[in-house]
Parts: structure tokens; C-alpha cells; sequence
């Protein structure tokens, strides 16, 4: 992505496995640097009598309460990697229209290089690398992303929640709130 868009500023970059990039001094995941980062985060909220908690809860009622959560799938064996492969195939040619009783609104399929617009029918091809991966996207905002692994037996699908947080105060209830969705949204992939 740096060497693609020189024309902006590259900030960060993290990854599902919790590999974080601070800027482009060093081009891969470097955790001195992201240790350092959050070293001074904590020393600026400590100076104004605050917490690095206490600043993500403020964050969240600025920006929205997000909340993510991976479930990886171990299938072993050939029959293991059939399944896996079906897994993907199904997602593909019969998706999902509902998830958590919400409407799927958008599928990007990386593989295909293709973005359906579910509502219009309309298609738009993507510009990025292929791979096999689909993303669902729905009315309410909730992402759900469905991969292979490369490297192990393993489907692995990652669930992207988020509402409004009105006050920090209301920080519990909320989370609660986003926690159910994850579980419905469990559910409907039958992932247990």
C-alpha cells in the first residue's frame, strides 16, 4: 500500500494476528514501535489525569462503538480441505441474503475481483490483490469476513460489529448489546 499510493501519508497498519506497523520507517510489523506508541499514549492520558480506557471510551462515543471477533475453524485432513473449499464455494454462488435478521446489502469477493451491490444488482470491479477471500456487508453496518487460512487446516471468519455509544456511561449495556449480535451472527454461519 506505501509503495502504491506514495501521494499519502502511510499512519499505521495492523493485522488480525495483532502485527501493528507505526509509520514506514520499518516496512514490516515492528512491536518496539508500536510498544513505544502506546507507551505514550498512556503518559499523555496519565498527564491530563486520564487512562488509555478511559480514552477509548471517549473514542467510542465520538466515532462509534466497534468490536471484532474471530472464530478459526479447524477442518483436518483432505476431507478437511474438501469441506473448507465447499465452505467457500457455497458462500459464493448462494449468498447469504440475512444475517442477524439484518439484510446482506454488499458481497466483495477477492477472489473475482468483484463487489455486488445486493440491493441494485449492480457489480463493480476491485482494484487489489486477488485472494480468496468474502466479505459481507450488512444494513446495519455488521462486516463479515470468510477466508482460508494459507497456512493451516483452517476457515477462519471474521465478525466486525458497531452501534452508537451515547455516553461512557452507557459503555456495559452496549457492549452487551454488540456482544448478542456477534452471537447471532455465530448462529446464522452455524460456526459451533
Amino acid at each position: 500500500m506505501i509503495k502504491d499510493y506514495p501521494n499519502q501519508q502511510f499512519i499505521g497498519g495492523g493485522e488480525e494476528s495483532f502485527g501493528y506497523m507505526v509509520g514506514d520507517s520499518v516496512r514490516d510489523k515492528d512491536a518496539v514501535a508500536a510498544t513505544l506508541l502506546i507507551c505514550e499514549l498512556a503518559a499523555q492520558a496519565k498527564a491530563k489525569g486520564s487512562s488509555v480506557y478511559k480514552e477509548l471510551l471517549k473514542h467510542y462515543v465520538d466515532f462509534g462503538f466497534y468490536k471484532e471477533y474471530l472464530v478459526s475453524l479447524t477442518k483436518k485432513g483432505i476431507e478437511g480441505l474438501s469441506e473448507i473449499n465447499q465452505m467457500m464455494i457455497d458462500m459464493r454462488t448462494n449468498p447469504m441474503a440475512e444475517i442477524n435478521g439484518e439484510r446482506v446489502i454488499m458481497v466483495e469477493d477477492y477472489k473475482t475481483s468483484v463487489a455486488k451491490n445486493l440491493l441494485t444488482g449492480e457489480e463493480e470491479t476491485m482494484v487489489m490483490p486477488k485472494s480468496d477471500v468474502l466479505i459481507y456487508y450488512t444494513a446495519d453496518g455488521s462486516k463479515i469476513a470468510a477466508r482460508p487460512s494459507g497456512t493451516e487446516p483452517k476457515i477462519k471468519f471474521y465478525i466486525s460489529v458497531n452501534t452508537e455509544l451515547d455516553a461512557v456511561e452507557n459503555f456495559s449495556e452496549v457492549e452487551t448489546e454488540l456482544d448478542s449480535k456477534i452471537k447471532n451472527i455465530l448462529l446464522d454461519l452455524k460456526t459451533n
